[in-house]
């Protein structure tokens, strides 16, 4: 079977050029769709394109991630049972700890952007819940589903998980989480997380061949 990163997942969900649906986009497509064309802009402006203006280029790519998805639903829903038994500290804490990790996954894997596509073909709203799939386009004109699952925040449509070829982002943390808290303790959860160096091994697993 055919698998990308589910880190990978984050980097179509916000570089992928939008190819237009058969349907009627509605308000959570366009919600994905126009964060692509911000993190496109920031990607295509020469003035951040030197290697000298990384940082800035990084930071506002960071900006316009974090106006799309919601990482604090993301991180609550990857501790699960979990994250009840944490104090309001602790989980102030780890939402920062889990938006450090999937940013920087996110960041690591942008310069592999070389202009593939993604379609987008449905989008389904259900009381306060909205899926949006697609397919992402390869250079090899394979076709590989991803869908987009969104929440309605106060009014505004956030992602909270994606979901490539039905193995999603939020799941595979809440398994890699899981385990180490059973086998060791969330201290040690925590532990690994602040260690930049095992970002990758941690949530983020090798695509399969």
């Amino acid at each position: 079977m055919r698998m990308l990163s589910l880190c990978a997942a984050v980097v179509i969900a916000a570089l992928t050029l939008a190819v237009p649906a058969s349907c009627r986009a509605g308000v959570p497509t366009e919600t994905v769709k126009a964060t692509t064309d911000k993190v496109i802009s920031v990607l295509q402006d020469p003035a951040l394109k030197p290697d000298s203006k990384e940082k800035e280029r990084r930071a506002q790519i960071k900006k316009v991630v974090a106006t799309a998805f919601d990482f604090e639903e993301m991180a609550k829903r990857s501790l699960a049972v979990f994250w009840k038994d944490r104090t309001p500290a602790e989980k102030k804490e780890f939402v920062v700890l889990f938006t450090d990790l999937l940013e920087r996954s996110y960041i690591n894997r942008i310069d592999g952007y070389s202009g593939e596509k993604i379609v987008y073909d449905s989008e389904k709203v259900d009381d306060g819940y909205a899926s949006v799939k697609t397919h992402f386009l390869t250079k090899r004109r394979e076709e590989i589903p991803v869908e987009y699952k969104l929440l309605d925040d106060g009014g505004k449509w956030m992602v909270y998980d994606v979901v490539i070829e039905n193995v999603g982002l939020v799941n595979n943390y809440r398994i890699k989480f899981n385990q180490i808290i059973r086998n060791s303790s969330y201290a040690d959860l925590v532990k690994r997380m602040k260690n930049k160096s095992e970002c990758d091994t941690l949530v983020c697993p090798t695509p399969e061949k």
